[in-house]
């Protein structure tokens, strides 16, 4: 297996085990494919759920340019939803599994197609 391919394993691991969703592999491989070397990267690979500029980040440079989603509280709104039902107490909240619940909650998988 590649380096990716275990980041892959581990991701839907994580996802089963925190947020009891079995993903989509395939999807799942294409938001690891989106996030490029971040994910090789111990500090990028994961999100702070408390620094609000790498949350301002996540909307604009991932909800709003790589999902076409419009500025909104709502964004705002369901990044919060998403890391609380990670777990406020969960140190590694892992970018692919954040972006992978947040494109199933706005319904964007198209953007993957």
């Amino acid at each position: 297996m590649s380096k990716r391919d275990d980041l892959i394993a581990k991701y839907a691991a994580d996802m089963k085990e925190k947020l009891g969703v079995s993903p989509d592999m395939e999807l799942l491989t294409k938001v690891v494919v989106g996030c490029g070397p971040s994910i090789y990267n111990a500090d990028a690979e994961t999100i702070a759920g408390s620094d609000k500029t790498e949350l301002e980040r996540v909307k604009t440079n991932y909800l709003m340019k790589k999902l076409g989603l419009p500025d909104g509280p709502d964004l705002m709104a369901a990044i919060q939803e998403v890391l609380t039902k990670y777990g406020s107490s969960n140190r590694n909240k892992y970018r692919p599994v954040v972006y992978y619940a947040l494109c199933v909650h706005f319904g964007k998988q198209a953007a993957y197609a």
